[in-house]
């Protein structure tokens, strides 16, 4: 087939005029096949081959690539049959088995109380708001990851109510109703202070058992608390409970400081009196016990000759007693040959006292 050019002027994309060169006739061209095609055909017989290649080409429908990623759950007019590994693999032709392959090291992730667009969040009221364990309302927006467990993409697929509309809403409604399960057994001050990190534990292992006594095949990843705060309505007070809490703590502090110090020096200065009774304790002791002694030593001397030791305690008081006096006391047979002692500052009692020399 050859296209006529006898030269001339073209106009348009196949020219114009007697002489132009002509569009391929597709007609003529599939006529042509089809002759030809029938003339190799004993009989004539086409339509045995037609069948034979459309069979062919419908069990090459059944061919099927499971990616890295997913899972193969092979259906049976409607029926599981078996779940399939990434790779090549061959199911029958639809409408006698179906495959679904849904990703299940894929992380998903859903919003509880808040819906984010963009930059900016959107509150969901009727999710956030729910009530403690000491009747107090609290507004609280957490996130959840969660992804299909090793060889639960069955589960997921047919255990889970309508998934193809929306696979996240058991997983949202298992979270709503574990969260509001943890807040009510915790009051406002745990959650609003130190009890997060408990309710974020608490409510991933209560979603994790709901979503496992469904049959789910959902596996619970994380759950993060986004916020935990009063409502709006409220928040004032909130504010001003806040402030009388830093207060008292601030209070609590100064106290236990004062206690960390006074203490400390109150045991020191009562060791150091019991230290101080200790030795008095011990002084005394000593004491008696030596007096104790020397009294039982002077018994025995005392039963060894009773007059020498009666004439020895009496010296010995006399000169304790009389040796802090200014007063001499002689014996008369001692006094012999000393000269008496004369007052030569005067005595007053006299009429004309003696003055001392140079005195005028």
């Amino acid at each position: 087939m050859a296209w006529n050019n006898n030269g001339g002027g073209q106009q348009g994309p196949w020219g114009s005029g007697s002489n132009a060169p002509q569009p391929p006739d597709l007609e003529k061209i599939f006529r042509l096949a089809r002759e030809k095609l029938m003339d190799r055909i004993p009989g004539g017989q086409l339509w045995p081959v037609i069948a034979v290649v459309a069979f062919l080409l419908w069990m090459a429908t059944g061919i099927y690539v499971v990616g890295p990623d997913e899972q193969g759950v092979v259906v049976r007019f409607g029926r599981y049959v078996e779940t399939t590994d990434p790779g090549p693999h061959f199911h029958l032709p639809y409408p006698i088995e179906t495959v679904y392959t849904p990703q299940v090291t894929q992380i998903q992730r859903i919003e509880i109380g808040y819906r984010s667009r963009g930059r900016a969040n959107s509150d969901v009221s009727a999710e956030s708001l729910m009530l403690t364990g000491d009747e107090n309302i609290i507004d609280i927006d957490l996130s959840v990851q969660y992804r299909i467990q090793e060889g639960g993409a069955a589960n997921f697929l047919f255990n889970v109510r309508n998934p193809s509309d929306d696979p996240h809403n058991v997983v949202r409604n298992a979270a709503e109703s574990a969260i509001r399960q943890v807040i009510g057994r915790n009051d406002i001050d745990t959650a609003l202070t130190t009890g997060k990190e408990k309710i974020q534990t608490n409510t991933r292992v209560t979603m994790q058992e709901i979503l496992d006594s469904y049959k789910s095949g959902i596996i619970v990843v994380n759950v993060q608390l986004q916020q935990v705060a009063p409502p709006q309505e409220v928040i004032h007070a909130f504010k001003d409970v806040a402030s009388a809490r830093e207060d008292r703590e601030r209070s609590i502090n100064e106290a236990q400081g004062y206690k960390n110090d006074i203490i400390p020096r109150a045991k020191g200065q009562a060791a150091q009196e019991i230290q101080q009774a200790e030795g008095y304790k011990a002084t005394k002791i000593a004491r008696a016990k030596g007096e104790v002694n020397r009294f039982l030593a002077l018994v025995d001397e005392y039963e060894k000759a009773p007059e020498i030791t009666r004439t020895r305690l009496y010296l010995e008081t006399m000169e304790e007693i009389l040796g802090k006096t200014k007063k001499v006391i002689l014996h008369p047979d001692a006094a012999r040959g000393v000269l008496p002692f004369l007052p030569l500052a005067g005595n007053p009692s006299a009429g004309n006292p003696i003055q001392p020399q140079g005195a005028k």
